[in-house]
């Protein structure tokens, strides 16, 4: 537990209780945020239609008494439209047989001069075929025929009365048209133009609301937006959730990885100059062999006992990137606290400040009362009426339906994760002297294979001592070779 992978498996578990937790709820709050903004914008939507409505109603009301108007103006059309048909339908019907006589008139006079012919001529006509008639009957006595020619200033006087006579109706026609047709006509007209007139009541009213989707789809789709680019996160939390399990896997799998390489490699963790170590180093002694103790200064920092307080070179550099891993993901775990509770602060506190309802209502009314009878009467009062109703009406700038409800956050959890810290912190500082543990409880376990180790670091130890002059020197490799040493020496040095 106290090894890196111990850290690794605590920094785990911190950063998913964090993420779960108060991440969890800044993403609710956030969220919390969305929907009060678009029950703002509805409540805005459905008041500012409410107002325009109240607004178009005088004029709504106006343009209905103007239909009003003109519907019965229309009627009243129809009905004088009817009446001067009639008129006209009848004046027709004089015209018509006016025409006829006119027309009778106007032939009378041809045909009486067709049918009676010139009067002269026919009187002279009738008095050659008298005077013929005489001197054929009379053949001896025609001479007396020729007093028909004395009647004959009778025709002329004949003449002049039958041109009068067929002259008669065209004086009869001119006397129609001047003293009757001319005037009947006149008089028409004047009746057709009494009921000629023309009704043009032109308005331009128009209120346009152009959108392509009412405000609570607008809503609805700011509110599906925030989800989708939330979703991504809520994955990432649920991916969290999982993860503590595999630190834990990881854990294992480190711990078996940990006694496969002690128990195959020589190399691996062997720096400790334990007690079973100085026991070999005394036997070395008392058999006159080479011994490694005590170590020189410089040995002293690459190899130590267990229990010492002091660290290994190795060990001194995994400290130091322990503990600035630790800073970073405290300083990482503290922004995502920080603005949790920054966030449920803000939040709360505009749910306390806006917690009234607050209702703008006009400061005051005025009242216009209009008396009269007529369409204009009509439409005055129901401008006024309007009006009333519009000053009449009231706007809720704050609701409680739209009040922000922030989620607390859950305290407990942040003790839990201050504890997770805590401990992170303790293995961070104290880790490096937790982790020699490991070696302590393989070596009593594997007892024989810890001799083997310790036989093999005393071997290290001496050949380093025993070549580290030759290995300063330029030619220290040659000269090796003229030894005649074994190349294991060199594959130790080496290690």
């Amino acid at each position: 537990v106290f090894t890196e992978e111990g850290k690794m498996m605590v920094m785990m578990l911190a950063l998913c209780l964090t993420v779960q937790g108060p991440g969890t709820n800044l993403l609710h709050n956030v969220s919390q945020v969305a929907k009060a903004l678009s029950c703002g914008a509805e409540l805005a939507q459905n008041q500012t239609a409410e107002r325009l409505q109240r607004a178009k109603e005088p004029l709504l009301n106006v343009q209905r008494k103007i239909k009003e108007i003109g519907q019965n103006t229309k009627v009243l059309a129809d009905r004088v439209r009817k009446f001067v048909r009639s008129i006209i339908d009848s004046t027709r019907h004089v015209a018509r047989s006016l025409r006829n006589v006119w027309l009778w008139l106007s032939k009378a006079g041809s045909i009486c001069n067709r049918e009676l012919g010139d009067p002269l001529t026919s009187c002279i006509r009738y008095m050659d075929k008298t005077k013929d008639r005489c001197e054929r009957a009379l053949p001896l006595f025609f001479h007396i025929c020729y007093v028909v020619h004395g009647f004959k200033v009778i025709c002329g006087m004949i003449s002049a009365l039958a041109f009068m006579f067929c002259t008669i109706p065209r004086y009869i026609q001119i006397f129609i048209r001047t003293n009757v047709a001319s005037p009947l006509t006149d008089a028409l007209n004047r009746v057709r133009a009494e009921f000629e007139f023309n009704i043009s009541v032109v308005h331009h009213f128009s209120v346009n609301l152009n959108a392509s989707k009412s405000l609570g789809q607008v809503s609805a789709d700011m509110m599906e937006a925030v989800q989708h680019h939330m979703e991504p996160y809520h994955h990432v939390l649920e991916l969290f959730s999982y993860i503590s399990f595999l630190a834990i896997l990881f854990l294992c799998y480190q711990a078996i990885r940990y006694r496969r390489r002690y128990l195959r490699d020589d190399t691996f963790d062997n720096v400790y100059i334990t007690r079973r170590f100085v026991e070999m180093d005394l036997r070395c002694a008392e058999q006159g062999k080479p011994t490694v103790l005590p170590l020189s200064a410089r040995e002293r920092g690459r190899y130590i006992p267990p229990g010492a307080l002091w660290l290994s070179k190795v060990e001194r550099r995994q400290y130091g990137l322990q503990l600035f891993g630790f800073l970073r993901h405290t300083l990482l775990g503290f922004s995502i606290i920080l603005a949790d509770y920054t966030i449920f602060w803000l939040l709360d506190l505009f749910r306390h400040q806006l917690s009234a309802e607050i209702t703008a209502r006009a400061p005051s009314t005025m009242t216009i009362t209009v008396n009269g009878t007529g369409y204009t009467s009509e439409i005055y009062q129901d401008l006024v009426s309007a009006f009333n109703a519009l000053q009449e009406g009231e706007v809720t700038v704050l609701s409680q339906v739209c009040l922000i409800q922030p989620v607390e956050p859950d305290h407990t959890t942040y003790i839990t994760i201050g504890i997770l810290y805590g401990i992170w912190l303790f293995i961070s500082v104290f880790g490096s002297y937790m982790a020699r543990l490991r070696r302590a409880v393989c070596a009593a376990y594997f007892p024989s294979r810890e001799q083997e180790r310790l036989a093999y670091l005393h071997n290290i130890i001496r050949a380093r001592r025993e070549w580290a002059v030759f290995a300063l020197r330029r030619v220290g490799t040659r000269r090796l070779a003229d030894t005649g040493t074994s190349r294991l020496f060199l594959i130790l040095i080496s290690r």
